[in-house]
């Protein structure tokens, strides 16, 4: 009798989200895709500060998440028209989202040698792509506050990238405060701070950086102690054999010139260990180059696990109802787990609240 009534009010429960986010995000449901160009940056006008709005062209929605997507390219290469962050983009516009193919600032070719011979110059390099990857963000929630053309929700911003763009998105999340890089053998806080400091100097300042969580295809940390249990939750998947970033620690481009960098199987057990809110996906016998050609099939197999990830995440999914529970004077009577077991109130899990008026609430508490 209890598990017949707990799958009533677990089917309830669920009904009860579909109809929150209606329908939308989990598959694709517009066939038409636009896209528009913009210059996201209000201090530079330059190819570099370009970026794709990919919508549908049959979506009247208002409220939207967005996913911010940096294309690959080791910082020396690559283009907001790169195959996997143009079929990336596709695929979740016609899930409901707005998608957001983005360039920036990359090392110029005449640069290439002195970039992989100089960890100096590596640092900068990271350092203005989460610059451009934060003005980005800060554009969509300044477009948001002055009219919201984008018809987008502010609050479901999520950043992502491929090889060096998961890297942007990682570092772009992940670095907290100035004083947790390093001053020695590199003064990198110097170097953050010559950039105009940890927002960046590429403008829409005023708004906020934020994010609600991170897509990683095969990108990786510079250093795990950045990750902490305070982080966004974070989608990564790689291949098993990658060292061109490595899937455990190792050197860049598996050039010992170039930083250290540490990938899925070194962040994901790191952040189960604090508690962050993580999903990842390995591919045996796969190298880094599964991420550059667009729908193959661990490219497919990544969107959909990632359209899973994200979807709990959304604002639609998150509870709407509580001051209204509130005034009912209602009192809580269990707090289960998604499987109905009685469970103490706790943080970064999905939860079911259930009620003495026969409500029944799905919360996450992000710590």
């Amino acid at each position: 009798m209890i598990k017949q009534i707990f799958l009533s009010l677990f089917m309830i429960v669920s009904i009860s989200l579909s109809g929150q986010c209606y329908d939308r995000y989990q598959n694709e449901i517009f066939n038409n895709v636009s896209v528009n160009t913009v210059n996201y940056s209000d201090v530079y006008n330059d190819n570099f500060h370009k970026m794709d709005i990919y919508t549908s062209d049959d979506d009247t929605a208002t409220n939207r998440p967005v996913i911010i997507f940096h294309h690959g390219g080791s910082y020396y290469g690559g283009t907001k028209q790169n195959p996997g962050a143009v079929d990336f983009c596709t695929a979740f516009a016609r899930k409901g989202y707005v998608a957001i193919s983005s360039n920036y600032r990359i090392v110029a070719l005449q640069n290439i040698i002195t970039f992989l011979t100089s960890n100096s110059v590596q640092f900068e390099t990271v350092l203005k792509a989460t610059a451009d990857m934060k003005a980005a963000i800060r554009y969509v929630k300044k477009n948001y506050s002055t009219g919201n053309s984008l018809g987008v929700d502010s609050s479901s911003v999520f950043i992502g990238g491929i090889s060096s763009g998961g890297i942007t998105a990682i570092h772009t999340a992940y670095i907290d405060n100035i004083s947790d890089l390093p001053t020695s053998p590199i003064d990198v806080q110097a170097i953050v701070t010559s950039l105009g400091g940890l927002e960046g100097d590429a403008g829409n300042n005023g708004y906020s950086s934020s994010v609600k969580g991170i897509i990683n295809f095969a990108g990786g940390i510079n250093d795990l102690n950045w990750i902490d249990s305070n982080d966004e939750p974070i989608f990564t998947a790689q291949g098993v054999d990658d060292v061109i970033v490595n899937y455990n620690c190792g050197p860049g481009l598996d050039n010992p010139a170039v930083l250290n960098l540490c990938g899925l199987n070194q962040m994901h057990p790191l952040c189960d260990s604090l508690g962050v809110i993580n999903q990842s996906l390995s591919f045996n016998n796969t190298d880094h180059y599964w991420v550059t050609s667009g729908n193959n099939p661990e490219f497919i197999q990544a969107v959909n696990q990632t359209t899973d990830f994200l979807y709990p995440l959304l604002s639609c999914n998150q509870t709407t109802n509580t001051q209204d529970i509130i005034a009912e004077k209602a009192k809580v009577i269990h707090i289960t787990n998604l499987l109905g077991k009685t469970i103490r109130k706790s943080f970064n899990t999905p939860m079911l609240y259930i009620y003495d008026n026969g409500k029944v609430e799905k919360k996450v508490i992000f710590k």
